[in-house]
């Protein structure tokens, strides 16, 4: 069972904004915003709604960060 290092608290990925350079906020994987229980839900299953065809056969958690100074918003594949 693949997990991904970001959701599970094991590594820290820092990403500067391409417009101001201030360090984005990791705010999660991009599946727990759809609706109010996506967050609950088997997450095999939210990869196949997450925006990337790929991201369960790649192995890969695809995470919204966010720049909390010009609110440039951005989505990063991270490998499980």
């Amino acid at each position: 069972m693949d997990l991904c290092p970001l959701c599970n608290g094991l590594e820290a990925r820092i990403i500067q904004c391409p417009n101001c350079h201030t360090i984005m906020e990791d705010r999660g994987k991009i599946t727990d915003y759809l609706d109010d229980y996506s967050a609950y839900m088997d997450i095999d299953m939210m990869k196949l709604f997450d925006g990337d065809v790929n991201s369960l056969v790649n192995h890969q958690c695809i995470h919204y960060f966010y720049c909390p100074t010009c609110q440039h918003e951005e989505t990063n594949a991270i490998k499980e």
